[in-house]
């Protein structure tokens, strides 16, 4: 039997052991619940009792070590993953701010990444290019074709290819470029743009008109002198011949059409030689409206009229005078309404439209447009080219476009075929305005 000595240090163990179970228990309890709270996203430390066995306050120390460690590299990963999202929304808006189309395409040639401007260009509003395989959805040429699948092929890319696509009913001109992501051979992931240069193919090729035109014009004025002394003898022996032949006679029906066509000859010599003038400074301005009106006044009282032609006037009622005089400019329109008169031949019902507006301060627009089967893609590159008809022969010189341009060129002022316009043909006048507070004329 115990003493009282023992009993009392009995008791004194049972209560230090019941004291060190309890303060393990709530040590254990509080890192538990704060390691729940760390799965739920919380990295919160767990509070230090003021005494504890060396073994319990490590681990409770280490926890919080680790808690702190983790706050910091979680800090740091979320800064990165903003950093990294700031700059995907950079590149995004490059990407999407680029002036030309953007496609990447995957191994299989199907689309899975484009830029705002590829939908606008080959989408339509409730469609998506996602998944679209890159030659169903643009029709290349064949040759063009052909250079894509070598290039894919020997993993080879394609620098500034100028192609010639049709976007929405309309032919545009498109620089073309193609850049791998992986010299590996069996990976085909590539970035595809198509940047629209078709605004710089028209101006080479109106530069390049210009320069034939300086060139027929230099021409027509080294051999007009020739040619007109010979044409003026033909016409002047044929007249004579005229006069010695029998009416209604064979020789006589010969004679004429010789005459006729050795006039249309001199008719063509007279237009080369407007090129090779020099215009002079006449200071002169013309009223757009009122040269309109007075044109088609003309040909309502004879052509369009005869051949049931509805001619439609839709002109801005205020509009600045405009630089050259109306002689000249008569000359453009007359040329053009009488293209579309030919051009409405055989139309059901034959319609020309003249319309004018003012585009900002600097130019007045006219369109010319009528109702007919409009030009061939294929031939609207040459339309302004001299000599240059899609008319029969015998039906036009092919000279009315080119001189029509090298009148207009003179003045500053730009004509072009409106190749949007899929109802006929459109041709579209801008023509400089008169500056009045600068006008000393």
């Amino acid at each position: 039997m115990l003493n009282t000595p023992q009993l009392f240090y009995l008791l004194a163990v049972v209560l230090l052991l019941l004291a060190v179970g309890l303060f393990y228990r709530w040590a254990l309890a509080g890192l538990r619940k704060r390691i729940l709270d760390a799965r739920e996203g919380l990295l919160l430390a767990v509070d230090l009792p003021p005494v504890s066995p060396p073994y319990v306050g490590g681990l409770l120390k280490d926890y919080n070590t680790t808690i702190v460690t983790l706050g910091s590299i979680f800090k740091t990963v979320e800064e990165c993953q903003g950093r990294v999202l700031d700059e995907r929304n950079k590149i995004n808006a490059i990407l999407q701010s680029l002036p030309g189309v953007l496609l990447t395409v995957s191994n299989e040639l199907t689309i899975n990444m484009t830029n705002r401007l590829a939908e606008e260009t080959f989408a339509s509003a409730d469609e998506t290019l996602i998944g679209v395989n890159l030659f169903d959805l643009i029709q290349f040429s064949e040759a063009d074709r052909d250079i894509l699948r070598d290039s894919f092929l020997y993993k080879q890319p394609i620098r500034n290819l100028e192609v010639s696509l049709h976007i929405k009913s309309m032919a545009r001109w498109f620089s073309l470029n193609l850049v791998f992501f992986s010299e590996h051979e069996a990976e085909m992931e590539a970035i595809f743009t198509l940047l629209d240069i078709s605004e710089n193919r028209n101006l080479q090729e109106t530069l390049a008109s210009r320069e034939k035109l300086v060139a027929m014009g230099q021409l027509a004025a080294g051999v007009a002198h020739e040619l007109n002394t010979p044409l003026g003898n033909i016409l002047g022996y044929i007249q004579l011949i005229k006069d010695e032949l029998p009416a209604q006679s064979k020789p006589l029906e010969f004679a004429a059409i010789v005459e006729n066509e050795t006039r249309r000859c001199s008719k063509i010599i007279h237009d080369m030689l407007n090129f090779a003038n020099r215009e002079k400074c006449s200071g002169e301005t013309c009223d757009i409206n009122q040269l309109l009106a007075n044109i088609t006044d003309t040909f309502l009282s004879c052509r369009t009229r005869r051949y049931g032609i509805d001619i439609r006037m839709e002109l801005h009622p205020e509009l600045p005078p405009v630089e050259g005089d109306c002689g000249q400019l008569e000359i453009v329109f007359t040329n053009l309404i009488i293209n579309s008169i030919q051009a409405v031949d055989g139309v059901a019902a034959p319609r020309i439209t003249l319309r004018s507006w003012q585009d900002g301060n600097n130019y007045v627009c006219v369109c010319v447009e009528d109702n007919g089967p409009g030009i061939p893609i294929d031939m609207r590159r040459n339309i302004f080219n001299p000599f240059f008809t899609t008319k029969e022969v015998g039906a036009g010189s092919g000279l009315g476009l080119s001189i029509s341009q090298a009148l207009l060129a003179k003045r500053g002022a730009f004509i072009k075929y409106d190749a949007e316009y899929v109802q006929g043909a459109r041709f579209v006048i801008d023509l400089p305005v008169v500056d009045v507070r600068r006008n000393v004329a």
